[in-house]
């Protein structure tokens, strides 16, 4: 996949500007293997409603927050991620959160503000949110998509039968029905969705996830290696093997997906503008 020009800064001014702003990324809480790549391009996710997340799903090592921990929002957040990503001269802006369960609308209201203040600060810009499920609540899906998103980004994460496993407070179906939603009520926004191969699944069942995707109306698929980011998490059951990821590739590409990216350091906001080039083009 071509990556797109971009601004180039060093790593040490991007991290610098974060941290005067005092905001977060996903790329640094996730422990992303693509950090230093997007970082020295000049890109980055941006992470909003702080660093904590109420939910303690296997694979993710975005600090937990703990049982009567009290978690504020950051009311100066949206301004100051448009601030940042307009000192980056970005041209495709990305916004995920951790799970804020404790909030009214799971954040959705903050998702909205801060699409609006980037695209106040770029007009220019087109913006992505990688959300959580708000736990189905349908008008904090609408809260989200009437800021005027480009692309709106679900991620499914694994298959079906290790739920319990590798998300127990998520459901499969409820993340579905947030896909369903989106490309229902905005047909012109880019649906996307990801995984991660390597827990333990079985090749069928990768397939039928695909299937159920697409089923929904997701445009845009993305298909990683599981890597275990602390000995705290779940272990690799499996690295999956080159091929295994082509196969994956040919057979979404094969059942209508617009575009499925794939491949071990595959992530879901990795080349998300370069993603969206070769999907408009």
């Amino acid at each position: 996949m071509r990556k797109p020009q971009t601004h180039f800064v060093s790593l040490e001014e991007v991290k610098r500007g974060l941290r005067r702003l005092n905001l977060h990324t996903v790329c640094e809480s996730a422990r992303c293997p693509n950090i230093h790549e997007c970082f020295h391009r000049g890109t980055a996710t941006f992470l909003i409603l702080g660093n904590l997340c109420t939910r303690g799903c296997g694979f993710c090592s975005v600090p937990k927050a703990a049982r009567g921990e009290g978690l504020g929002v950051d009311p100066d957040e949206p301004a100051k991620v448009a601030r940042m990503a307009a000192q980056m001269r970005l041209r495709h802006v990305v916004i995920t959160s951790v799970t804020r369960d404790d909030l009214a609308d799971g954040g959705a209201s903050y998702f909205a503000e801060t699409v609006r203040q980037v695209k106040r600060a770029l007009p220019e810009a087109r913006t992505e949110v990688l959300v959580p499920d708000f736990c189905g609540d349908v008008p904090a899906v609408v809260r989200v998509l009437d800021a005027g998103v480009d692309v709106f980004n679900h991620n499914l994460e694994t298959v079906r039968r290790l739920y319990r496993q590798v998300r127990p407070q998520a459901d499969y179906g409820r993340s579905l029905g947030v896909l369903r939603f989106a490309r229902a009520y905005r047909p012109a926004v880019l649906v996307k969705s990801g995984l991660m191969v390597g827990l333990g699944e079985q090749g069928w069942e990768v397939e039928e996830l695909l299937r159920d995707l697409r089923g929904v109306g997701v445009d845009v698929v993305t298909i990683g290696q599981y890597l275990q980011p602390t000995l705290g998490n779940l272990p690799v059951a499996a690295f999956v093997p080159p091929e295994q990821f082509g196969g994956y590739r040919d057979y979404g590409l094969s059942i209508g997906f617009k575009l499925v990216f794939s491949g071990p350091l595959v992530r879901s906001s990795y080349l998300a503008e370069a993603v969206w080039e070769q999907v408009a083009s």
